[in-house]
């Protein structure tokens, strides 16, 4: 890859000052503002953006979280709280479009909004690459993945809670490499351990994590790297790689890292 150069992110604030309205938010995400795995996950998406010259911007300081982790939790009114609170914030920068790098945000802020009053048009960053792609707009001629074996893993709040499936395997098989799906994947596929709230609590009594379950299925496929588009998925996964001693020789890169090696930026 080039050597990274500092990209000038714009903050809703400051372009809404000067009087103009991007096209889409970036809703960065509590991930990928604060955990440092998945900042380089938020950094490469940026990235793209800035390749492709995308009108958007992010709300900086003025963002905070969903409310999903609470809602999910059973804290009904804090989800309410902090949802509301969003809400008035898009209302006042006149937020249409938000591009999500979380399934978790995708699908709060696309099926759960609405019943507050939030109705935006709600795009997951692989849906947006997909259409890049199929535009001509990403031609991925880098030579850092060629033929490397890949398997994804269907994130549950993409696959199963909004039957997107098509837009990370589109990304991956435009891209030199070798695509290879686990036994159990799409509708079928396993949970990586960390919905519902489960991220954020002890394992219940059991014969074996859901995590290293998961992470077994994906090294039998003899991948060399396993792709996920989802916070809680890669912390499960790169969980599971450190606990079978294979983090060294077996990687897990989101797609938007995948996409910033294949096209060499």
């Amino acid at each position: 890859m080039q050597e990274s150069q500092n990209i000038e992110v714009p903050i809703m604030a400051d372009v809404f000052a000067q009087g103009r309205e991007p096209e889409y938010l970036f809703w960065v995400g509590c991930a990928g503002a604060f955990d440092d795995r998945y900042k380089k996950v938020a950094r490469a998406f940026i990235k793209i953006l800035t390749f492709v010259g995308a009108d958007y911007a992010v709300l900086g300081k003025e963002e905070t979280c969903t409310g999903d982790p609470a809602r999910r939790a059973g804290n009904e009114m804090l989800y309410q709280m902090q949802a509301l609170t969003n809400i008035a914030t898009f209302d006042n920068y006149k937020v249409k479009k938000i591009l999500t790098i979380c399934p978790h945000c995708y699908n709060i802020f696309k099926n759960e909004y609405p019943d507050l009053g939030g109705v935006y048009e709600v795009v997951h960053y692989t849906q947006y690459l997909q259409e890049l792609i199929a535009n001509g707009k990403l031609e991925m001629t880098g030579e850092l993945l060629n033929d490397k074996k890949i398997t994804f893993h269907d994130p549950c709040y993409l696959g199963r809670a909004n039957n997107i499936y098509e837009a990370p395997r589109a990304v991956l098989k435009a891209m030199d490499t070798q695509h290879v799906e686990m036994p159990r994947h799409k509708s079928f596929a396993l949970c990586c351990g960390a919905g519902g709230g489960q991220m954020f609590k002890e394992a219940e009594t059991g014969d074996k994590e859901i995590f290293i379950e998961r992470t077994e299925e994906a090294l039998k496929t003899g991948a060399d790297i396993i792709a996920s588009s989802c916070p809680f998925c890669m912390t499960m996964l790169t969980d599971g790689l450190k606990y079978k001693n294979r983090e060294e020789e077996i990687f897990n890169f989101d797609i938007a890292e995948l996409v910033v090696m294949a096209l060499d930026i």
